[in-house]
């Protein structure tokens, strides 16, 4: 995905996506939806998929708590007019307790939102070129950022303050994906050609990366990492042309067959839902204005579409409750 600017105010959605002062979980049947939208620039956290089949506009969108850092005071000194350009990620992550909302834009920025007030926890500009992906909160409060463009994961020391902009680099080309496995104690990244755990050493204040062992993808054009619910400690995997389930005991990648090969290309985000196991997966539809983005979910097992006129979305997940411990 390119960085480029889009105006505010533009999508069809910002009429419905007020912010609410609540932090949802699961809203009626299944669990809520939270996507990336782009043309509206915000984080919309949407009920259920079976409720957003009665999708009828953008007017009765079905949106239960929404953020945008345009409308974020707090985090005015970051210029999120070009920092929070083509926001392209949305983790729910809980810490001691309390939902936070883990994001970051092609702009730069990254950021960790409190969903109950907010307010930003934590939030750095990583600057114009960085292109940052994704990101994820680990248990001592500190933020890892993939940057696709920069080429690099980053540790920032965000225990230490909510602009705390320290960090340790660990270079990966291409670098799209990041995941805390609570379970081992690795932070995995996800690059153009590689899958790397890296080890958190250091302190809070001081942390270090250092590579445990780094597998390479079955193809070219690493995207999307997320863990599989269903199957604690196995990982979901894009590539360019195919999706993947990995097993760290055993260092392989099985295929993941929906049922033709397009619906496995270019994958922006994959999950599983808690419970059901349903897929929720977000790729382009080629029918909007940009290349990367769609109107359409799609779910498989069983399969569904939902679809979103209007909705400029890069990523969908499930808004799990997902901690990252602590």
């Amino acid at each position: 995905m390119r960085t480029r600017r889009v105006a505010v105010g533009v999508a069809v959605l910002a009429a419905a996506a007020a912010a609410v002062p609540t932090a949802p979980a699961s809203a009626g049947p299944g669990w809520a939806v939270a996507v990336v939208d782009q043309a509206s620039r915000r984080v919309l956290v949407l009920q259920s998929a079976e409720d957003l089949m009665a999708y009828r506009g953008p007017e009765r969108l079905p949106v239960v708590w929404s953020w945008s850092a345009d409308t974020a005071p707090d985090l005015d000194d970051l210029r999120p007019e070009r920092s929070w350009s083509e926001p392209d990620e949305a983790k729910s992550r809980v810490r001691h307790g309390r939902r936070y909302l883990v994001t970051t834009a092609s702009g730069g920025l990254a950021a960790v939102v409190d969903t109950v007030t907010g307010a930003a926890a934590w939030a750095v500009d990583t600057g114009p070129q960085a292109n940052p992906h994704s990101a994820e909160l680990l248990p001592d409060g500190n933020v890892a950022v993939a940057a696709s463009t920069g080429g690099w994961v980053r540790l920032y020391t965000a225990s230490q303050g909510p602009r705390s902009a320290v960090h340790a680099e660990f270079r990966l080309p291409g670098a799209h994906g990041v995941h805390w496995d609570r379970r081992t104690g690795l932070l995995w990244a996800l690059g153009d050609d590689t899958l790397t755990a890296l080890r958190v050493g250091g302190t809070a204040a001081a942390p270090t990366l250092t590579a445990v062992r780094a597998l390479p993808l079955p193809e070219r054009g690493g995207h999307d990492l997320a863990p599989v619910l269903a199957t604690p400690g196995r990982f979901w995997v894009s590539t360019a042309g195919h999706l993947w389930r990995f097993d760290p005991a055993t260092d392989r990648f099985a295929p993941v067959r929906l049922g033709g090969g397009q619906a496995e290309r270019d994958v922006k985000s994959i999950g599983d839902e808690p419970g059901s196991g349903r897929l929720l997966i977000a790729a382009p539809d080629h029918e909007g204005p940009c290349s990367w983005c769609t109107s359409v979910l799609s779910l498989h097992h069983p399969d569904a579409v939902r679809r979103l006129p209007g909705a400029w979305l890069y990523k969908a997940r499930w808004w799990t409750s997902w901690g990252s411990g602590g």
